[in-house]
C-alpha cells in the first residue's frame, strides 16, 4: 500500500509542478476570468466613435426617414445628407465619411440603395442601412395600399405562439433553453477534460518507457500498482485543477452576476444552476475519466516513443469525439431514440446520459442502469488493461498497431 501511495503522490506532485501544467492553468484561468467578466469587457470597448454615412437623396424623400430609423437604434451610426456625390469618394478615403448611400426611386415610388465604402467588411453598418431602407419601402408600399398605421402595426405584430408540455414534470420552454445552454458548457468541460487528462496518462507512461525509468519502477512495484497509481494520481491532479477553476469562476461570477441578465446569459442559465445538474456533471465526469484513463494507460504502455502516442490513442480520441458530436446533435432533440440508445453505450454515456439528465426528466432506473454499465465497463477494462499494461511496459521498439495488444498479453502470461 505504501508503494502505491508513493506512486500516486509522485505522479500528482510531478505533474502539479510541471511547467506545462502551470502554463495551462494560468492560460485557462485568464480565459475563465475573461468569460466571467465578458460584460465589463464589452462595455469597455463599446465606446465607439461616431460613424457618419453620407446620403445622396436627390428628392430628399428618404433621408429624414433614414435619420429617424438610425436614431431609433441608439447606435453610433449617423446619416448626413449631401447635395452632390462629387468629391465624396475622397472624403471616404480620408475617413471623414464611413461610406456613401445613394438613394433612388423607381416608377412606383419605391426606394432602392447603392452603398459605396472603402471596404465592405463592416457588415453591421451595411445591415443597418439596408434595414432602414427596407422599413421605408414597407411604409411607402403600405401607405399606397391605403393601410392605416394601426393596420400596419397589427400586420407586423409577432404572432403569439405558446409551447406547453403535457407532462407535469417536464421543463418549460424557458427552463429547457437554460438547461440546453448550461449542458452545452458542461459538455465542453467534460469533453476537453477527459481527452486532456487521459492523453496525459498515455504520454506519461510513454515518457517513462522511453527513458528506461519504467524498468526501475516495475522492479520495485507491480505494473498493476503502477498503472492505477498513475490513473488516481492524475485524477487527483484533474480535481485540483478543476476545483481551482471553479473557485476562480465562482468568485468572478459573484462580482458580475448582476450584469449577467438577459441575452446569452439568460440562455446559459447563469445564476440558476440546479444542484442535481452539478452533481451529475461531477459523477459522469469522474466515470468518463476513469473509463478513458484506463483505456489510455494500457494504450500508452504499448509504445516506447512519445512520437507514437497520438497514433496509438487515435481510437480512444475518435470515441470521445464521436460521443461529443452525438451529444451536440442531441442538444436540439434529447428525446430522440438514437440519443436514448447511445446514452447506454459506455464510451458515449458520460456525455450523452448527462445531456439527457440535464435537459429531461429521466427515470431513475435509466440513470442507474447507465451508471451501472459504465462502472462494469470500467472494471472489465481495468482487468483487461492491467494484463495488457503488465506486458506492454516491457515492450520496446517501434509500435506497429493495436495488434501489439496480443503480444503484450502474451508477455503478461509469461511473467
Amino acid at each position: 500500500m505504501n508503494k502505491f501511495l508513493v506512486i500516486l503522490f509522485h505522479t500528482y506532485m510531478s505533474k502539479l509542478k510541471s511547467k506545462s501544467f502551470i502554463i495551462t492553468t494560468i492560460i485557462s484561468t485568464i480565459f475563465i476570468l475573461g468569460i466571467t467578466n465578458i460584460q465589463s469587457i464589452i462595455d469597455m470597448f463599446d465606446k465607439e466613435e461616431e460613424k457618419i454615412v453620407a446620403v445622396y437623396d436627390e428628392q430628399n424623400a428618404a433621408f429624414p426617414l433614414i435619420q429617424q430609423q438610425l436614431a431609433s437604434t441608439g447606435d453610433s451610426l449617423k446619416a448626413e445628407r449631401v447635395d452632390t456625390t462629387e468629391g465624396i469618394e475622397e472624403k471616404i478615403e480620408s475617413g471623414e465619411y464611413e461610406g456613401l448611400l445613394n438613394v433612388s426611386f423607381d416608377e412606383e415610388g419605391l426606394p432602392s440603395g447603392e452603398y459605396k465604402a472603402s471596404s465592405i467588411t463592416d457588415n453591421e453598418t451595411i445591415t443597418q442601412l439596408e434595414q432602414a431602407l427596407q422599413q421605408i419601402k414597407v411604409g411607402i408600399a403600405t401607405s399606397q395600399l391605403g393601410l392605416t398605421q394601426e393596420q400596419i402595426a397589427t400586420l407586423y405584430e409577432p404572432i403569439q405562439f405558446d409551447v406547453i408540455a403535457l407532462q407535469e414534470s417536464a421543463k418549460s420552454a424557458e427552463e429547457l433553453n437554460q438547461a440546453r445552454g448550461l449542458v452545452y458548457v458542461l459538455l465542453f468541460v467534460i469533453y476537453f477534460s477527459v481527452i486532456l487528462y487521459a492523453s496525459m496518462i498515455a504520454t506519461d507512461v510513454a515518457v517513462e518507457k522511453s527513458s528506461r525509468v519504467m524498468e526501475i519502477l516495475i522492479s520495485s512495484a507491480s505494473p498493476i500498482m503502477h498503472m492505477f497509481g498513475k490513473i488516481l494520481g492524475i485524477a487527483l491532479l484533474s480535481l485540483t485543477q478543476l476545483t481551482f477553476w471553479i473557485v476562480v469562476a465562482s468568485i468572478s461570477l459573484r462580482g458580475n452576476i448582476e450584469g449577467m441578465t438577459g441575452g446569452m446569459f439568460e440562455y446559459f442559465g447563469v445564476g440558476d444552476i440546479a444542484v442535481s445538474t452539478i452533481i451529475f456533471a461531477v459523477v459522469f465526469f469522474l466515470l468518463g475519466y476513469f473509463l478513458y484513463a484506463t483505456f489510455a494507460a494500457f494504450l500508452g504502455s504499448l509504445v516506447s516513443r512519445i512520437e507514437e502516442i497520438q497514433q496509438i490513442i487515435l481510437p480512444m480520441t475518435l470515441l470521445i469525439v464521436a460521443g461529443f458530436m452525438i451529444a451536440m446533435f442531441g442538444l436540439n432533440n434529447p428525446d430522440n431514440s438514437f440519443i436514448q440508445v447511445t446514452s447506454f453505450i459506455p464510451f458515449f454515456a458520460p456525455m450523452i446520459m448527462f445531456l439527457r439528465v440535464g435537459m429531461l426528466e429521466v427515470p431513475i432506473w435509466e440513470i442507474g442502469l447507465s451508471i451501472g454499465i459504465l462502472i462494469a465497463t470500467i472494471v472489465l477494462l481495468a482487468m483487461f488493461g492491467a494484463k495488457v499494461y503488465r506486458g506492454g511496459v516491457l515492450m520496446y521498439g517501434k509500435s506497429s498497431s493495436l495488434k501489439d495488444i496480443k503480444k503484450a498479453l502474451q508477455l503478461s502470461k509469461d511473467r
